[in-house]
């Protein structure tokens, strides 16, 4: 489990928005959706569950489930290369069958397969924000305001 620092600055019923640092740990982050940078580019913007009630101005720990964060990660890096890879493979040898140019149209297959992966990424990340596991927690007040 990943935990950053951060101080909330909105809440509403359930959740809390916080300002954290940018660290190179956001680039493979799950939630890196619901983050907005804050103008500043090492200030970021994390909507959280709030489930230990923190208040407008108090220093938080966030936790980020590290199961959520590698599922997202291979969701996003790994899968449209095996989908590129495995419809380049299929292209290749559709078209030795067929007598067509095996490299042409191993690429089409490839960058056809690459595609689907792209939007089956958006669905998929879509229907994955709206669940409570994907989104960073507040877990922990250090100091109420």
């Amino acid at each position: 489990m990943a935990t950053e620092q951060g101080i909330v600055i909105r809440t509403d019923s359930s959740a809390a928005w916080v300002k954290t640092i940018k660290t190179g740990d956001c680039a493979g982050c799950s939630a890196r959706g619901s983050c907005h940078s804050m103008g500043n580019t090492n200030e970021m913007e994390v909507k959280a569950i709030n489930e230990a009630g923190a208040k407008e101005g108090d220093r938080i720990v966030l936790l980020f489930e590290t199961s959520s964060l590698l599922k997202a990660t291979f969701l996003i890096y790994v899968f449209p290369i095996l989908l590129l890879m495995i419809g380049a493979v299929l292209g290749q040898e559709i078209a030795l069958s067929i007598n067509l140019d095996p490299s042409g149209f191993a690429a089409l297959m490839g960058f056809s397969f690459f595609f689907a992966a792209v939007l089956i990424i958006k669905i998929r990340a879509n229907k994955m924000a709206q669940k409570n596991e994907y989104h960073p927690k507040i877990v922990k007040i250090l100091n109420r305001s």
